[in-house]
């Protein structure tokens, strides 16, 4: 029986035994921060032996809308008595409207869904690809994409082929052929590798694994104006800043910039299921003929309902708005950091990259979760703020509280 007394340097036995577990028998792909979570509601979680946390990561964005939101989950309930999964060889209810609000949502005409984030990437990838054949008249198998350094789109062997980063790249080849490397924010840099053959650019309006790195004031729509240019298809990957985490429901908008192509996914899902989605135009997603692409549970009854409230909850501008507004609050605050311990704070909206002069990242996401604050590392000494949009402003000023104690 899990008990509640403290064993392992002051683990609770019951976290103590979870962890154990999942160390013993699972592969060691992350390396979690020591606690084990149980139960969530809005913008908190609860470990297993009682303890509350703050929650200021919002799985990478995927919860946009709180852990558990009564709207999501009613909507999910609903379904979930109704039918789940039909693949796509049959229609059903849910999949037409799904397609018909998310596109406009996004201004588009047309949407492929699938499930992850780096599913979702792939597909654009392939679209982009055979759109270059079919419509640019470019050779077969000559296609170029063109991408930045610093990237983060997922982990198939395709998109750690144009990776940058030593532990999502190295060991995993041969590489897939096709990509152009060209450093993030520099629109010269790109205007020399564009040319007759490249099919695309794929970008990231701000990098999030990367630091919340937010772009030169022009670069994207430097970039959309090089894409016109040159006759390629501008692929905005909006999975973790779209969906109202920068103040907008995009975080292209911030530049009036309209991308050939969004990436959306992780906020898609309501924090219920995972749900992700290509959206373009037809011109460009008609290119598909049935058989070569898709996916079992891509676009299923479930994901769809859920992500039909999502997009109803967006439509109305409440939560980019709020969004706005308590980001704002939050970079004042964090901004207001010392120098000498602060080095740099990145990001828009309720989105921070805070860089530490004098502590890993590690090391300060361990010392928030000790003070009851769940925040991520990357980078070394970079860590990752993203909380909830409807997170109350009382609790952010408690959660930026406990960031400003480890700087005192």
């Amino acid at each position: 029986m899990l008990g509640t007394s403290d064993t392992r340097a002051g683990q609770p036995r019951a976290a103590a035994q979870l962890r154990a577990q999942s160390a013993a028998h699972s592969a060691h792909n992350y390396h979690p921060l020591p606690v084990v979570i149980s139960e969530a509601e809005s913008a908190w979680v609860t470990d297993v032996d009682g303890r509350r946390y703050l929650d200021m990561l919002a799985a990478y964005s995927a919860i946009n809308f709180g852990h558990r939101h009564p709207r999501i989950v009613a909507a999910a309930q609903r379904q979930l008595e109704r039918v789940t999964l039909v693949s796509r060889a049959f229609e059903h209810d849910q999949f037409g409207p799904f397609c018909a609000e998310l596109a406009e949502l996004a201004g588009m005409e047309m949407v492929l869904p699938m499930n992850t984030g780096a599913e979702a990437v792939e597909t654009a990838i392939k679209t982009a690809r055979k759109w270059g054949y079919e419509v640019k008249g470019v050779p077969d198998g000559e296609a170029v994409i063109v991408v930045f350094d610093g990237n983060f789109h997922g982990r198939t062997t395709t998109i750690v082929s144009f990776s940058t980063d030593p532990d999502a790249r190295d060991g995993f080849g041969p590489y897939t052929p096709g990509f152009r490397v060209v450093p993030y924010g520099d629109l010269d840099a790109l205007a020399a590798v564009m040319g007759e053959n490249v099919v695309a650019v794929l970008v990231e309006p701000i990098q999030g694994e990367a630091g919340v790195l937010v772009p030169p004031p022009g670069f994207l729509a430097g970039v959309r104006d090089q894409c016109t240019a040159h006759g390629a298809l501008m692929i905005a990957d909006e999975i973790q800043s779209g969906l109202g985490r920068t103040g907008a429901t995009f975080a292209c908008e911030h530049e009036d910039v309209v991308p050939d192509m969004y990436i959306l996914g992780k906020a898609l899902g309501g924090g219920i299921v995972p749900v992700s989605a290509v959206v373009s135009a037809a011109a460009v997603l008609g290119v598909f003929k049935p058989g070569q692409h898709g996916s079992t549970f891509g676009g299923n009854p479930l994901a769809c309902a859920v992500a039909r409230e999502v997009i109803a909850m967006l439509a109305t501008g409440e939560y980019q708005e709020r969004s706005a507004k308590l980001g704002a609050h939050l970079h004042d605050r964090l901004n207001a950091l010392p120098g000498d311990k602060v080095s740099e704070v990145r990001g828009r909206g309720l989105w921070a990259g805070i860089e530490f002069a004098q502590l890993s990242g590690r090391a300060a996401c361990e010392q928030l979760a000790d003070r009851g604050v769940l925040a991520k590392d990357t980078h070394g000494s970079t860590i990752r703020l993203a909380p909830p949009l409807v997170i109350a402003e009382e609790d952010l000023d408690w959660g930026i509280d406990q960031v400003e104690a480890l700087v005192r």
